[in-house]
């Protein structure tokens, strides 16, 4: 079974339970994805499926190299190219086409995506720190202060917290519910927030590890 789809960030809205809880959703749109080729253990060293995401409105043509290589498969060029881990004994072969439908309501996702690029950051915004008093005669208001000992060790510690470019990385958020699941428009609905901004591109995989309810621990 193939581990995951890629999807792209539509934006975030909110639903209501039973008891009325407004709950915090995003919606996603997964897939259509195409099989735009396997690789194997003889040949690569490992197995794998290169899934290419489909999009409605693509903005530019692809160059010759890509052209070709998606020629070999037989769909059409796609902007966004991602490989997951993929099961030998399953069949699937380039061409295939992949949908929501490997996802079922109620079960746990990973998903990764790129956050905000926020820019160069001090450390009061970048790491949270207190900072210094903001009453008059202060000279310490947001510097990061002291970095470093002067006669041992003498220099400024790997790790250390500065100031520096803040987001715009690859952030993973685990054991996210779905909460609904349109085939017919290729939409997820899930619990909670997704890394980046609308419109970002996201893996959304399987989750390893499924989270216990709350009512499973009580038992327990």
């Amino acid at each position: 079974m193939v581990e995951g789809l890629i999807g792209k960030k539509i934006g975030m809205t909110q639903q209501f339970d039973e008891q009325g809880n407004a709950i915090p959703v995003t919606i996603i749109q997964a897939g259509p994805c195409f099989v735009i080729q396997r690789k194997t253990e003889e040949k690569d060293g490992y197995s794998a499926l290169q899934l290419g995401f489909v999009e409605t409105n693509p903005k530019r043509k692809p160059i010759k190299p890509v052209s070709g290589h998606f020629q070999k498969s037989g769909v059409q060029p796609t902007k966004v190219l991602r490989e997951f881990r993929h099961d030998t004994k399953e069949e699937a072969k380039a061409g295939d086409q992949l949908l929501l439908d490997i996802f079922q309501v109620g079960e746990k996702i990973n998903i990764m995506g790129t956050s905000k690029g926020k820019g160069f950051a001090g450390v009061v915004k970048r790491w949270g720190h207190h900072g210094g008093k903001s009453s008059h005669g202060s000279m310490f208001h947001r510097a990061p202060g002291s970095i470093g000992s002067s006669a041992d060790p003498s220099h400024v510690l790997k790790g250390k917290k500065l100031p520096g470019h803040m987001g715009d990385e690859r952030v993973t958020v685990k054991n996210l519910t779905i909460i609904e699941a349109d085939k017919e428009h290729n939409l997820l609905v899930v619990r909670g927030a997704v890394p980046g901004a609308n419109g970002g591109y996201l893996l959304i995989k399987k989750a390893n590890f499924q989270a216990k309810s709350s009512t499973e621990e009580k038992k327990e």
